[in-house]
């Protein structure tokens, strides 16, 4: 199995890409904390893993606070030692015209999507460094398409995943020290909630382009840029949107 003898941090992981990718890593062997500020999603994400036998723990937490970060990272830290995989997983999206975008719904997408991804890797990198003979860590964010091309009303998450792809690359020259890859991925039209809770599409205004991948699809994704097989990739973005980019 690829994440035998690794422990992972899944953020997010409550539903959604999250989820499946909790569900994933822990059926490849992983140690899986899920990480979440909606309790009861965590703990069915927890069940799921341990009814299939898998290994995890669950963390509440605020993923935009320093302190929830630090509070969660140590407590893995505590439990398991260390950390070898960090998913960057948890979003969130506001749906308006940036006129009418009030401060607080930028503030609170641009620190769930960006600051919390710099929070996490501020305090887990010090427990991925490659030593002892171990394999290298691997941190994977998860991006969108919507930082290369996207609609009108999402200002504040496009702008947010700008950022984490220019983080990513970044974080990936430094963590190159420490002999930790950095990736991220970018999935188009994904099966969750978040999808179909945009208003533009419930009235029409647009129209959904390519086909809707499964958290399941992109899960796998993830997955293998965590894993050794992409032990020669770092600062990339991997698209997972079924050729949507390249149409444009």
């Amino acid at each position: 199995m690829r994440f035998e003898n690794h422990i992972a941090i899944v953020t997010g992981g409550g539903s959604g890409i999250g989820r499946a990718t909790c569900v994933q890593l822990a059926s490849e062997g992983a140690k899986v904390a899920v990480v979440d500020i909606d309790f009861e999603q965590g703990q069915e994400t927890l069940a799921q893993i341990q009814h299939s036998g898998g290994e995890a723990m669950f963390l509440k937490a605020d993923v935009s606070n320093a302190a929830d970060v630090q509070g969660a990272v140590s407590r893995v830290v505590e439990i398991w030692g260390r950390v070898d995989v960090l998913v960057n997983n948890a979003g969130t999206m506001s749906f308006s015209p940036v006129v009418s975008l009030h401060e607080d719904a930028w503030d609170r997408v641009l620190a769930v999507n960006l600051r919390a991804a710099f929070l996490f890797a501020k305090y887990t990198l010090p427990h991925m460094k490659g030593a002892d003979g171990r394999k290298s860590g691997a941190i994977v964010n998860i991006s969108s398409v919507h930082a290369s091309a996207t609609t009108r009303n999402v200002a504040a998450y496009a702008a947010s995943k700008g950022g984490l792809e220019a983080f990513t690359r970044a974080l990936a020259i430094e963590a190159e020290a420490v002999n930790v890859r950095v990736n991220a991925v970018a999935p188009g039209a994904v099966d969750t909630p978040l999808l179909w809770s945009n208003p533009n599409l419930q009235s029409g205004a647009e129209k959904l382009e390519g086909a809707v991948a499964t958290t399941q699809s992109v899960a796998q994704t993830i997955c293998f840029l965590a894993s050794n097989e992409a032990q020669f990739v770092s600062g990339a973005v991997l698209s997972v949107d079924a050729g949507r980019l390249a149409r444009l």
